[in-house]
């Protein structure tokens, strides 16, 4: 891809995103979101592979469909109400479709079939464009009409989504496909909180980008792909494996780490709220989340030498530099940011 279409793909996407939260009217954020579906388009569909070419296509039926809906939706409540305002959504109907459209953007259940695939048949940096940037914009607006909600289909859709996003991750041999059942878990735990407290699930889903983020880059830097790869990550970098493997028990939500934050304040939230039997589904699916995370951690680390390596050594590479200054401060900023709030 030629760098001109690079810099307006890259800055449609981003002006989209900013369009889309500080727009007020439904109307704006429709265009801007049509725009950023359009600029990603081909970001997927570069590598002119088979696969790259059907995610792209299923990831432009989803998104279409999930715009028809808030098209649909804001449509509705205007005829409604007179007024085409983000912030004015009193009737459950137009609020019901619009969060069932906005979900389906994210890939939440039970509109996330699109999401592995999609994140599978592409590169890994836009997978990584997709599973944190690409979120953004509809969290934005959900939070923008969090007070006209219906809390109940949340909180069902944010229970779903988390238990789902652990129980499918663990049968996943392809790392893309894992980081995206964890994408759907994570935003299940941001729909939790969403109607009570709707400034925790932000807390959230930002935490989660910025833990993913290194993530991939690590991903990136190595060459890794597979749980088989994993198994030879040491023979590339020996401090990416250590630190790949503290990201992803930041990610699981184990104190002191980062990722611990976020789930603490949203259990809390629920208890107060007098939600104890969802806190505690909530909970119980985290540790089916922390299955594939803590496997991928042992591939990681506990085969290191001296111990024995399941598979083929690959050759030392060489870092690029583009990477490694990308990855260390959002690294940094994972693994020590808890800490320092509890002090």
């Amino acid at each position: 891809m030629q760098l001109t279409i690079k810099i307006i793909t890259f800055t449609s996407i981003i002006i989209s995103t900013i369009l889309v939260s500080s727009s007020n009217s439904w109307l704006l954020a429709w265009l801007s979101l049509e725009l950023n579906t359009m600029a990603i388009l081909p970001l997927i569909s570069k590598t002119k592979h088979p696969r790259a070419i059907e995610a792209t296509t299923k990831y432009f039926l989803t998104q279409a469909t999930a715009s028809c809906l808030l098209l649909l939706s804001s449509t509705i409540n205007a005829w409604l109400t007179g007024t085409w305002s983000i912030t004015q959504m009193s009737n459950q109907l137009p609020s019901t479709i619009m969060l069932i459209a906005l979900t389906m953007k994210m890939g939440t259940v039970p509109t996330h079939f699109w999401l592995p695939e999609v994140m599978q048949g592409t590169t890994l940096k836009t997978a990584l464009l997709i599973s944190t940037w690409q979120k953004i914009a509809p969290i934005i607006l959900m939070y923008s009409t969090s007070n006209h909600t219906p809390p109940n289909i949340v909180l069902t859709m944010g229970l779903l989504s988390s238990s789902f996003g652990g129980w499918a991750g663990m049968n996943q041999t392809q790392l893309r496909k894992t980081l995206a059942y964890s994408s759907i878990a994570n935003m299940g735990w941001t729909l939790l909180t969403l109607t009570t407290e709707p400034k925790t699930s932000l807390i959230n889903i930002f935490t989660y980008i910025i833990i993913t983020i290194p993530v991939f880059f690590l991903m990136a830097l190595t060459s890794t792909k597979t749980l088989q790869d994993m198994t030879t990550t040491w023979t590339t970098s020996p401090t990416a494996s250590t630190v790949l493997a503290i990201l992803l028990l930041s990610t699981a939500g184990l104190p002191p780490l980062t990722g611990f934050m976020p789930k603490l304040l949203i259990l809390e939230e629920l208890v107060t709220q007098s939600l104890t039997p969802a806190a505690i589904t909530a909970t119980t699916a985290s540790l089916l989340s922390l299955v594939f995370y803590l496997r991928i951690m042992y591939l990681t680390t506990l085969l290191n030498p001296p111990c024995s390596s399941t598979s083929t050594t690959k050759w030392r590479q060489n870092t690029r530099g583009t990477l490694s200054i990308g990855l260390t401060p959002t690294a940094a900023t994972t693994l020590i940011a808890l800490p320092t709030l509890l002090l």
